[in-house]
């Protein structure tokens, strides 16, 4: 009987711990203690954050690569099949260079030139949980190795999770577009004499123009409205197209839009420089006007900094063409500097370009620092350049080893 008590008692405590686990890990969860574990680290041209884009579409020859971890998966290329279809994907990381962990209600963007917003109507790096996404482009995937260009994430930085990026959910114009198309199909198949039409119709030379490559169908829709679209909201109306009736009405918002766009804009822009006569008049544009497409605060289109110049100097044009492209197995035996995420010396050159005419420089560098060099590093090399009033001139361009050897 002692022993049975016994046994009683302890079964009875390891419960009690047991429980007593699980409660402490449900009001960790409810208090907002929430453990992650990166999936892998992102090993990028950019070494640090002086000069590394503040958005992924800043510097388009900008390449990384992401390799999964096995101890999150023991076939890490498995979590990756069915990737390979998608051309975008979205990249949640971690910002683990903040250096200090406070944070603001209200920041200061480098594009705003020192005017001050809420921290989330941005996407500062300093928020209450440093967390940041990026739309890369996803070039190929080799196992457990994802290959990105336009990024905008230095190297080890900690990778959280990877998505998909589906025009058709995550672009509201794409999603409002492929809308508009259901409804019209739901109503042609109402019409009267539908039901009477040939299942398989004899084409016409018109049927056959509209299946042409170049020409927009259902099919191929998708392609005028892609990431781009998103982004800049305009439609190439110089192509001549064919479109199936179903969109027909989708062609007309978009010129409609595009419309709009030319005709308002100059007004838009000259608000405060409206004279009192013609504040006067009563026009349509000043009162509240239709949503045309996704909205963007006016500072994202319209900063008050302007994008600069880039040019470089003969010496720097030299020091450029030393650099040996990227190469797969390795750098070969040659004495000359090479890139490791680079593909030529005029992708660095564009890469350089991108970056200087965003000016990088912080708010303080821009105002303060004016008369002092710039320095970053892109790759393997190491940029030099100063800043003049509209312009960005570099003023030479040496391996990042080489440099590290002379101070």
């Amino acid at each position: 009987m002692v022993n049975m008590s016994r046994r009683h008692l302890l079964k009875m405590i390891i419960k009690f711990f047991l429980l007593e686990s699980q409660n402490i890990d449900i009001l960790a969860s409810i208090s907002g203690i929430i453990q992650t574990t990166p999936i892998g680290f992102i090993s990028s041209c950019f070494a640090m954050k002086n000069g590394t884009p503040r958005q992924p579409t800043v510097c388009g020859p900008s390449r990384a690569e992401l390799r999964i971890q096995q101890k999150i998966f023991n076939n890490p290329q498995h979590a990756l099949l069915g990737l390979q279809q998608f051309s975008y994907v979205w990249i949640i990381f971690l910002f683990h260079k903040n250096g200090q962990l406070s944070c603001k209600a209200k920041v200061k963007p480098p594009r705003l030139n020192g005017q001050r917003v809420g921290v989330y109507s941005t996407r500062s790096p300093h928020r209450p949980n440093a967390l940041g996404l990026t739309l890369a482009k996803l070039d190929k995937i080799e196992s457990d190795t994802l290959y990105l260009s336009d990024i905008d994430m230095i190297a080890g930085t900690p990778v959280l999770d990877i998505k998909p990026y589906i025009p058709d959910y995550d672009c509201p114009d794409v999603r409002m577009s492929l809308e508009s198309q259901q409804t019209d199909s739901h109503q042609n198949i109402g019409a009267p004499g539908d039901l009477n039409t040939e299942k398989n119709p004899v084409k016409s030379v018109e049927d056959e123009e509209t299946d042409a490559p170049g020409n927009v169908t259902r099919i191929n829709a998708e392609v005028l409205l892609t990431k781009d679209c998103c982004e800049k909201e305009t439609f190439p109306l110089n192509t001549q197209v064919s479109a199936p009736k179903h969109l027909q009405n989708v062609l007309k918002e978009v010129e409609a839009f595009v419309t709009h766009i030319d005709t308002c804009q100059p007004s838009c822009e000259s608000n405060n420089q409206v004279s009192d006569s013609a504040k006067s008049k009563p026009a349509a544009l000043s009162t509240e006007r239709p949503c045309y497409g996704v909205e963007a605060a006016r500072w994202i289109r319209q900063p008050p900094i302007a994008s600069l110049d880039v040019r470089f100097t003969p010496r720097a044009e030299s020091q450029l063409a030393e650099f040996l492209p990227a190469h797969p197995s390795g750098a070969p035996g040659s004495d000359r500097p090479g890139f490791q995420f680079l593909r030529s010396t005029d992708e660095a050159a564009s890469a350089i370009r991108g970056i200087l005419s965003a000016d990088p420089r912080s708010v303080y560098r821009r105002t303060r620092c004016k008369d002092r060099l710039f320095f970053f590093t892109l790759d393997t090399a190491d940029v030099t350049c100063w800043f003049g009033e509209d312009f960005a001139e570099v003023l030479q361009v040496r391996p990042v080893q080489s440099h590290m050897k002379s101070y």
